[in-house]
């Protein structure tokens, strides 16, 4: 029998980016429990190779115009809703044969709070003894909703390292008393004399927290090219104030906070020492804002990994002020390929809307640098956001184009406990459902409308791909017209699909996919903004990723 089961449950989505589910903040809080004296195992419902076609959820019809037929090029975006995991019956009979004395399901993401929920409730029909306790961003911001169901026995708020080894403490002494309970930091139950909700828990220092039991995750399932690939987080929080952003300092999340390097480095020698390490992603919102910190860090890597290459990232993105030519040099020295770079935007009035600085003359500085150094980059930018307009997009877009960098567009959604979240509230554009509340449900129609999003998203994939071909044969392809009606097999070949389409979009601006049956046919945009795109293409000198 274990004293406590972390569950990160499954999710229901378009698609799955596994090296980004890595049950992270649960190995945290395992390591914490077992601190404690506590036995801990963690189900990763998550580590399946399978998914489950299924419908579109209630609320979703108004993206089967845009997602609705498949296509084969590398202009699709998506089409088939997926479960991405274990079934909540399957996960309920685990939870059964271990039987438990604590259940913690992890709801980080509103979006997947629903399945979280179906998680608790099937392990509650399943094995009704079990006491289910509720963590992660989502309970946090919305206690009440979460004990509004009945399967859900206590939330906790905040961090949980020390408040789920506080409670188990109770829990397995017997002193389950309401005064007992509300001791607790971060707690959140229904008491005799109503409901009972204390403010989140955060951990003050995080060096006084152990190192994450990462032997207790399914490593295996998140190998890459057959070496491991880990997560580290050396820091919490975010000290910019984005409207955006749900851990930002303008939110409801903590302050920011930074581990000391010998504790991350520690890290990532003891994970180095159990697997053959291929790629480490750093899961920070700002890796590089203290320089001595990072190059120390840096180097400390290298030191780890000396004669065998390992690959990092930070997808979370860069900051590019915070990047010099020392500290590019040093995280090509160490292992990275590619700097994911976030800009929000280039126009000076979104900024100002997402309390964000103007990088635009660092993000430049950034990119001839990395041409130096054979490095590629991404820039992010947001589109479809309160206030924002399409041709604001559209423009970032095109100021991508002529830049040495991969274009990244994320749809905006509204992150319960960000600044825009209360905007969108306050404004009645808030979607009704909180599964709606994802990039991919394009969860606005506001200033710039879901018709618009979806071209821009299209564009996106259009300009990288325009961007490609200038890397791989020097050249756009020539335009050519469409003949009314064209069917055509290319065996598969996405990238053939794909220039052939690119020749077509380049002489009428119409963005066509092409079906399974090899039958071309026009997307569902706005033909407007697509003109106003080929129009900016023309009049401007593209550049690749690498050239």
């Amino acid at each position: 029998m274990t004293d406590v089961l972390l569950i990160q449950p499954p999710i229901r989505e378009f698609y799955l980016t596994r090296k980004r589910t890595i049950p992270y903040g649960l190995a945290s809080i395992a390591a914490a429990l077992q601190q404690e004296g506590f036995t801990v195992d963690i189900l990763d419902a998550l580590a399946r190779d399978k998914s489950k076609p299924i419908p579109y959820p209630e609320g979703f019809d108004h993206l089967t115009p845009y997602y609705g037929r498949f296509d084969q090029s590398r202009f699709a975006l998506f089409h088939q809703f997926r479960h991405f995991g274990y079934s909540h019956e399957h996960i309920a009979t685990l939870v059964r044969e271990r039987k438990p004395l604590v259940v913690a399901v992890s709801s980080l993401f509103t979006a997947y709070a629903g399945q979280a929920l179906a998680t608790a409730e099937a392990v509650k029909r399943f094995y009704p003894e079990a006491l289910v306790v509720m963590g992660g961003h989502h309970p946090t911001v919305f206690p009440e909703e979460m004990l509004a169901n009945p399967v859900v026995d206590i939330v906790l708020r905040g961090e949980g390292e020390v408040s789920l080894p506080a409670l188990c403490r109770l829990i397995k002494g017997g002193n389950t008393e309401d005064t007992d309970l509300k001791k607790i930091p971060g707690i959140a139950f229904s008491a005799e004399d109503g409901l009972f909700v204390s403010d989140p828990a955060w951990v003050k220092d995080l060096a006084t927290l152990p190192l994450p039991d990462m032997e207790k995750i399914d490593q295996g399932y998140y190998f890459r090219r057959g070496q491991a690939a880990i997560t580290v987080v050396a820091s919490r929080g975010c000290p910019f104030p984005c409207s955006y952003c749900s851990v930002s300092s303008s939110s409801s999340h903590a302050r920011f906070r930074r581990r000391p390097v010998k504790e991350v480095l520690r890290e990532i020698r003891s994970q180095a020492g159990r697997n053959d390490i291929g790629f480490i992603d750093f899961e920070d919102e700002n890796l590089t804002l203290k320089k001595d910190w990072v190059l120390e860090l840096l180097a400390g890597i290298r030191n780890i990994f000396q004669g065998n290459p390992v690959e990092l990232r930070a997808m979370n993105g860069l900051y590019p002020p915070s990047l010099d030519i020392e500290i590019i040099r040093a995280m090509k020295a160490t292992g990275f390929r590619t700097l994911n770079l976030s800009v929000g935007s280039f126009s000076v009035d979104q900024l100002s809307r997402f309390r964000r600085p103007d990088v635009t003359r660092d993000h430049d500085r950034v990119l001839d640098i990395a041409r130096e150094e054979g490095l590629e980059c991404v820039s992010y930018i947001i589109g479809a956001a309160p206030g924002q307009t399409a041709d604001t997009t559209l423009e970032d877009l095109l100021m991508l184009a002529e830049r040495r960098t991969l274009a990244g567009l994320s749809v905006f959604y509204p992150a319960p406990g960000s600044l825009d979240y209360e905007r969108c509230k306050t404004e009645g554009v808030l979607p009704e459902r909180f599964h709606l509340m994802r990039s991919t449900a394009l969860p606005l129609d506001h200033t710039t409308t879901r018709l618009e999003a979806v071209t821009l998203l299209r564009l996106t994939r259009i300009l990288n791909f325009m961007k490609s071909e200038i890397d791989t044969r020097g050249k756009l392809p020539e335009p050519r017209v469409f003949p009314g009606k064209e069917r055509f097999d290319a065996g598969g070949d996405r990238t053939k699909v794909s220039r052939r389409l690119l020749t077509l979009f380049l002489a009428d601006g119409i963005i066509r996919g092409v079906d399974r049956a090899g039958l071309v046919y026009p997307h569902e945009t706005d033909r407007g903004l697509s003109q106003m795109f080929l129009e900016g293409i023309k009049i401007r000198k593209l550049s690749g990723v690498r050239s």
